[in-house]
């Protein structure tokens, strides 16, 4: 036996060479763009939160100093007035006051310059705080006077002026980290810029560098692929053929099986049978001849004889088994009868039949009598079914006459579908089907004759 060539393959060394350069390049120039861009959007995220916290802390800032106006404002004119209803504003205004220098305090925990500067302006804000509660306290206990001689003193407008100065510098200090803040974040955009175009060249190179190759290869996969598929069509030719050739050597085994077993059938009903009916005949002449007989010897004679029946009963199973005489006999609807009848007799599931006359070939009619045992075995071994249908209908197929042939249960069942450990009988059962020509499905098979 020969075997077929093998079928051709890609040079090795055009694939290297084709991926040796293009795609390490075109990998490293997305792991730059990559790195490019995350680079850019983490310092651009930082920036735009220390933005965003600075713009919170200018916020506060200007709180303490409109809060303390506020508060300011409310002294006065519960002074002025008398009105108790303007206690209210001013105690709410020195609470947002302490709030806000509560927040810059911890922001500016780790920040020694606007710690620095933060501290003056809280010593502002709490002696103007000191101030007006001072002159609240005048006012509820001591005379008008005394109040009024603290509020025409410049002590009040120092406190504010230096608050003023003290804040106005941090706000200063604020704003120029905002500008520096923002040169950071154009500085990193225009980096990020320049690498993202400087890869986007070289992505385009190696691009240029791919499809260049790409064109030099195109030649070639082509005449690989007409190779490749000349090689199939051969293959495939050659598997059909052997798969023709096969199902021929099925064909012939399973005639060869079938005569054989015709042939032991021949032998075991000519032979066998011959011998065993010669000695239940000189048994019973022996019997005869002998005369009165003794308790032992009656039973020794009538255990002779219930041996010869047992060898003859044996006998016809055998020969039933290899070769079925109802099927050549009485047709394929008669044997099927019969096999049905006996599976019910010694099986407990419900049997139903179907069966109609049908015309098909002598190997057919053995296959589908070999199909119908073989279910019912598999029945009573595996399904442990409680109903049992089998039916056998003409059908046409291709204009030629043919049959359907359905056992169905009601068992556990399986799924054909997934690969089974021993399926050597179903795989026979399918193979003699298909050399029948028919087709064999779960729970149909359907043969033609021919």
């Amino acid at each position: 036996m020969t075997m077929p060539p093998k079928p051709p393959r890609l040079p090795l060394i055009h694939r290297v060479r084709r991926s040796a350069w293009t795609w390490p390049l075109a990998a490293l120039a997305a792991l730059v763009i990559v790195f490019i861009n995350e680079a850019a959007y983490d310092r651009s995220t930082r920036a735009l939160a220390h933005l965003a916290d600075r713009a919170a802390a200018r916020a506060q800032i200007q709180h303490v100093w409109r809060s303390l106006l506020d508060a300011e404002t409310g002294q006065r004119g519960y002074l002025l007035t008398g009105r108790p209803d303007y206690l209210p504003p001013y105690e709410q205004a020195v609470s947002q006051v302490q709030q806000s220098l509560d927040w810059l305090g911890a922001y500016y925990a780790a920040d020694p310059e606007a710690a620095a500067m933060l501290a003056q302006m809280a010593g502002y804000t709490e002696a103007k705080l000191s101030e007006l509660q001072t002159t609240l306290r005048l006012h509820a206990s001591g005379p008008a006077a005394a109040w009024r001689e603290l509020m025409l003193t410049d002590i009040g407008r120092e406190k504010m002026d230096g608050l003023r100065e003290s804040s106005g510098r941090l706000l200063m200090l604020e704003t120029r980290r905002v500008e520096q803040e923002r040169r950071d974040v154009l500085a990193t955009l225009r980096s990020g810029r320049l690498g993202v175009s400087a890869m986007t060249v070289l992505s385009l190179l190696a691009l240029f560098i791919f499809l260049r190759q790409t064109l030099a290869f195109d030649e070639v996969q082509r005449r690989h692929a007409n190779a490749l598929l000349h090689e199939r069509d051969r293959l495939e030719a050659e598997a059909t053929h052997r798969t023709a050739d096969l199902t021929d050597l099925a064909r012939h085994l399973q005639t060869a099986r079938e005569d054989e077993k015709s042939r032991l059938a021949r032998e075991l009903h000519d032979e066998l049978g011959a011998l065993l009916t010669a000695a239940k005949l000189d048994a019973a002449r022996l019997k005869r001849a002998i005369g009165p007989l003794t308790p032992e010897v009656q039973a020794r004679l009538e255990h002779l004889n219930t041996c010869i029946n047992g060898g003859i009963g044996l006998k016809r199973r055998l020969i039933e088994e290899l070769r079925p005489s109802s099927l050549s006999n009485l047709g394929l609807g008669a044997a099927l009868e019969i096999l049905t009848r006996e599976h019910a007799a010694r099986s407990e599931a419900r049997l139903s039949t179907v069966l109609e006359p049908v015309s098909l070939s002598d190997s057919a009619q053995i296959t589908v009598y070999r199909l119908v045992q073989e279910a019912l075995t598999n029945i009573t071994r595996h399904a442990r079914a409680n109903a049992v249908h089998v039916a056998l209908q003409p059908q046409q197929h291709q204009g030629r006459a043919g049959a359907v042939v359905q056992v169905c249960d009601d068992g556990c069942g399986f799924d054909p579908g997934v690969r089974r450990g021993t399926t050597h009988g179903l795989m026979g059962l399918r193979y003699r089907v298909e050399a029948e020509g028919g087709e064999q499905d779960f729970p149909v098979a359907g043969f033609c004759a021919h």
